[in-house]
C-alpha cells in the first residue's frame, strides 16, 4: 500500500536534520515523506531541499504562512497533498527508531488507528546529540542503557519490542495519551472525520479531538507501544494560554457523537 509520513516542523532545522537522517536510515523506504511546515523561515526549506536530493524516498515541503501555532492546519495541508493509502504522523523533534515505518505498517489494520510512545531526552543530552550529529536512531540497547543510567533519557521501556498480540486491542475506546508525534491511520478514515479540527487555537488537545472523533466513527484505538518508539528531543514548553478554550472544545466533543471536524482537511481538498 502507498504510505505517507507527515512530519510537522517550525523553525528548528537542527532537530529536523536529525529526524530526516532517521528516516533516511529506515529499513523500509517504501513511503513518501511530507514536511508539514507551520511557517518556518528559509533555512528549513533549504534543509529539506538538500535532503530531497539524496533521500531514498520522495520528500515534499508543504509550507503555510506563520500565523501562530497551527500544527493541525499544517498536517491537514500535507494530508490533502498526498494520495497515499496510509498516513503516519510524527513531529520534527522526534527521531524515529530504524524500524519505525516498518512496524507501523506491520501493525496497521482496517478500522483501527495506531498510537505509539516516546523516549524523552534531557536538555543537555539533546544539545549534545545535535552538536555531535549523533546517530541515535542506530544506537544499540547498550548505548541507551548507558544514557538511562546517566539520566540522559527518562525511560527505556518504549524500546522493548513486543509482537502484535492481544493487549494491543485491550482499550479500543481509549483516547487519553494519544499523541500526534507517533500516530498512524488509514487516509480514508482521516478524510471521513475531516482530519484535524483547526478550531483549536494554539497548543493542546487537537490530537485528543481527532482520536475521539475516530472512535465515534467506529475506528478504534490499537496500541503501537513496544513497537514504534521515537526519541523526543527536548524543547521548551509551547505557550499554553489557549488551553482552557481548547479544553472546552474537547469537553464538547466527548459528550457528542460528532465525527467531523468543523474546520478540517476538506478545505484543502
Amino acid at each position: 500500500m502507498k504510505t505517507a509520513v507527515i512530519v510537522t516542523t517550525y523553525n528548528r532545522p537542527d532537530a529536523l536534520a536529525a529526524v530526516l537522517e532517521g528516516y533516511c536510515a529506515q529499513n523500509n523506504h517504501n513511503f513518501e515523506l511530507l514536511i508539514a511546515d507551520d511557517g518556518s523561515t528559509d533555512g528549513t526549506r533549504k534543509l529539506v531541499e538538500e535532503h530531497a536530493a539524496r533521500a531514498p524516498f520522495t520528500l515534499h515541503h508543504v509550507w503555510q504562512e506563520d500565523s501562530g501555532f497551527r500544527p493541525g492546519a499544517a498536517r491537514n495541508r500535507a494530508a490533502a497533498r498526498t494520495a497515499a493509502d496510509y498516513l503516519i504522523f510524527a513531529d520534527g523533534d522526534c527521531v524515529p527508531a530504524r524500524d519505525f515505518v516498518r512496524q507501523h505498517l506491520a501493525l496497521a489494520e482496517r478500522s483501527y488507528f495506531l498510537s505509539g510512545n516516546r523516549v524523552l531526552l534531557s536538555p543537555v543530552f539533546t544539545q549534545r546529540v545535535l552538536d555531535e550529529h549523533a546517530p541515535i536512531h542506530l544506537w544499540p540497547a547498550t548505548r541507551w542503557l548507558r544514557a538511562w543510567a546517566t539520566r540522559d533519557v527518562n525511560r527505556l521501556l518504549p524500546l522493548l519490542k513486543l509482537p502484535d498480540v492481544s493487549f494491543r486491542k485491550r482499550s479500543p475506546n481509549r483516547w487519553e495519551g494519544v499523541k500526534t508525534c507517533n500516530l498512524s491511520l488509514w487516509r480514508s478514515d482521516f478524510m471521513r472525520v475531516n482530519g484535524f479540527d483547526e478550531s483549536y487555537s494554539g497548543w493542546g488537545l487537537e490530537d485528543s479531538d481527532l482520536a475521539i472523533r475516530l472512535i465515534h466513527a467506529g475506528v478504534h484505538h490499537k496500541s503501537a507501544r513496544f513497537a514504534t518508539p521515537v526519541f523526543h528531543l527536548w524543547h521548551r514548553e509551547n505557550d499554553r494560554s489557549r488551553l482552557t478554550e481548547n479544553q472546552k472544545l474537547l469537553d464538547e466533543i466527548i459528550v457528542s457523537q460528532r465525527i467531523e471536524a468543523r474546520l478540517g482537511v476538506s478545505q484543502y481538498a
